[in-house]
């Protein structure tokens, strides 16, 4: 199968009302042709995954700022000041998760977990409304799973069946949102052939990957 397809292609996957989630840090790691390719397409009411919503005008910030998103599911929203407006208006829901929380939500779903344990939020706001647990002494917030319809990463390298290699800090959230999706899609900055990446640097397998798009060095 061939994996590799054109970004029109892989738009006709994105459509109104779907949850996404996007690999990234403040942008870094974030698949911004495709980002930009979404805007392009001006599909709505999306609930976004993200460990934040990055800047106005960098990675899906500008989602944010286009009025695409209906639903934010993040750890930080401090450097991007029109998804705090828009929530504080009502416009957008945005559901603030503790970045550790975060990620192991994600990573739940992908391990056919129920959910994780955690301390984190215990006696805060954090916890209303979720169902609290005492173990040995020691009370809990049980945190479900997060799973989306598509996940979209970025890669420093990947090869023509899949294969993945981050650059240092670039890795973030997306090994593990390849993980917990329907259909993952990857953004190669380089694309290279089968054998190009040594075995023991593939970080994300072939097998969790459905398509691959091009990006180049943005």
């Amino acid at each position: 199968m061939n994996k590799i397809k054109k970004i029109d292609e892989v738009m006709e996957l994105i459509k109104d009302g779907q949850t996404i989630m996007f690999g990234g840090f403040l942008g870094v790691g974030t698949a911004e042709t495709i980002v930009d390719a979404i805007v392009k397409k001006g599909v709505k009411d999306l609930t976004i995954i993200c460990n934040d919503t990055a800047f106005v005008d960098k990675g899906v910030g500008k989602l944010v700022a286009n009025r695409q998103v209906k639903r934010a599911i993040v750890s930080h929203i401090g450097t991007n000041p029109e998804t705090g407006r828009q929530m504080n208006c009502g416009e957008m829901e945005v559901e603030l998760v503790p970045q550790g929380t975060l990620v192991e939500r994600i990573r739940a779903y992908g391990a056919g977990l129920g959910g994780v344990l955690t301390p984190t939020g215990i006696g805060t706001v954090v916890e209303e409304g979720k169902t609290v647990l005492e173990i040995d002494g020691k009370k809990y917030i049980l945190e479900k799973p997060l799973r989306a319809d598509i996940a979209i990463l970025k890669g420093s390298r990947v090869d023509k069946k899949g294969n993945i290699w981050y650059s240092k800090t670039t890795r973030n959230f997306n090994p593990i949102m390849a993980m917990a999706a329907d259909i993952v899609i990857v953004e190669a900055e380089k694309l290279v052939e089968v054998g190009e990446i040594e075995p023991e640097n593939v970080v994300t397998p072939h097998i969790l990957v459905d398509y691959i798009v091009e990006g180049g060095e943005r």
